[in-house]
Formats: structure tokens, sequence, C-alpha cells
């Protein structure tokens, strides 16, 4: 059990046990996914809601085309961002994401869940707080959205050379309120050995209709980690009108150290 420190006052380390590591845990986990099948079909099934996967960092939709094969599979309507690889947070990829948004709403005529893979994470919950009308829920994979850009992740370096290319913090809400809950529901998915970006950064506050899930994995792996992508499935599949914690089968309670909304 982490210890209850409020997140106001923790300063995440930078990863660096667990980089050297990240290709090979993240092939090892592909392998588990294939293995984990049987079990993925037993997670609830979807009613055809529409769901947005957000890729990660230097990353494009080939990377998240098994999470979202699987979800497809689940009964869930689908699509990737399509904007090409993802070399952060310009204005063309902040009013890319904004316009699939307004494109999927008005084809399903109801709000869309936003599923976001690292840095595809911060850019959905920047939609949510601007287009709260259009979002339904918003599911994090590793997604440093209270990071300290300089000293939190083993990319810094490559994301700051980036940076002429970016908008201003002032346009990306995530720069400028890191720490504030959003107006929709919101999971965060996380994992103590990520080798990428510190955990820390990547939890949320504890309240109604937020929630920390923690895994066991590499954060290269996590679009297809097996208790990454059934704990996704889950969320996706709850009623529209309501919204609870996750709440892990019995059978798979042990490969979820840590549940719920409390403060780490």
């Amino acid at each position: 059990m982490a210890e209850d420190v409020p997140l106001a006052e923790t300063r995440a380390p930078r990863p660096n046990v667990w980089f050297a590591l990240e290709q090979s845990r993240s092939l090892f986990e592909l392998w588990q996914f294939t293995m984990a099948r049987p079990m993925l079909r037993l997670a609830p099934e979807g009613d055809g809601r529409p769901v947005i996967v957000l890729p990660g960092f230097l990353a494009d939709d080939d990377s998240t085309a098994i999470l979202r094969q699987y979800l497809d599979e689940q009964g869930h309507a689908v699509y990737p961002w399509r904007l090409g690889v993802n070399i952060g947070p310009t204005e063309t990829i902040l009013d890319g994401v904004e316009r699939l948004l307004d494109e999927i709403f008005e084809a399903h005529g109801e709000p869309v869940s936003l599923v976001g893979v690292s840095l595809g994470g911060l850019y959905a919950r920047d939609l949510a707080r601007r287009r709260s009308d259009k979002v339904r829920q918003v599911i994090t994979l590793g997604s440093p959205f209270r990071i300290d850009r300089d000293s939190q992740n083993s990319m810094g370096a490559v994301f700051e050379a980036m940076t002429p290319l970016h908008v201003p913090a002032s346009r990306f809400s995530v720069w400028t309120l890191p720490r504030d809950l959003l107006p929709v529901p919101a999971t965060a998915i996380f994992t103590r050995s990520d080798g990428i970006v510190s955990w820390q950064a990547c939890i949320d506050q504890a309240s109604q209709e937020s929630e920390n899930i923690e895994v066991v994995g590499s954060h290269s792996g996590l679009a297809h980690l097996p208790t990454a992508v059934y704990a996704v499935a889950d969320r996706l599949a709850q009623p529209a009108e309501s919204w609870t914690e996750f709440a892990a089968p019995a059978a798979l309670r042990s490969l979820y150290p840590q549940i719920g909304n409390h403060a780490y």
C-alpha cells in the first residue's frame, strides 16, 4: 500500500531502473496478450458506443491496433486518431483531435469515450475539459498528466527538442491545470514499474468519478498488457447513465495490486 501523501506535495523521481528493460518486457507482454485471449473474451461487452483511441509520443495508429481490434471485437465502435505520428501538442494535432471528436459525436449522436495511451491521454484530458458535452469518459494508460515536463520522464530531452513545434502552455490545459479533476468520469491505469514516465505523474486525485487502477507491466506494453486491456474494456462497457469504480472479478483480483479512488 502506498503512503497516503497528498499528490500536490509529491515530486516524482525520474524512472531509471526499468528503462533498459522496456522493450523486452513489452514483447513478453505481447505474448501474454496472445495467451490471455480466452480470459479477455470474458470482459463485459459493449453496445456499439463510440470510442477514440489516441496513441503515445512518437507513435501512430499502428501502436494501438491490437487494443482497437480487441475493443471492436468486444462490441465497441472504435476509431483511430488518423493524425500520423504523435509528435506532441502541435496546433495541427490539437485541432485534429477536436475535429475528430466533433465528427464522431455527430455521427453517433452521443458523447464519445476517449482512451489515451501515454501522451495520448493528455490530449484526452484536454478535450474533456474543453468539450465535456461531447466526452463520455476518459481512460488513460500510463499518461503523465501530472508531469513536471523536464524531470519526470525518460523521453524528456526528445520531447523538449520538439517544443518549438508545440502550442504555448496556455493553449494546452494539461500544462496549466495538471491537478484539476475532470468534469467527466476518469480512469487512470498505471504501473509502478514504468520505465518511461514516473508512475506518480500518472495517477489522479481521489473523487467520486475518478479512479486509479494499478497493473504490473511496462510502459510500452500498456496498450496490449492483458490486465490493462481488460480494465479498459470493463470501463467502456458500463451503462451510459452510471459510472462506478472498477471491480476486478474474483479470479483476476490478485493481478491488480491497487484499485480505487483513494490517495497514493
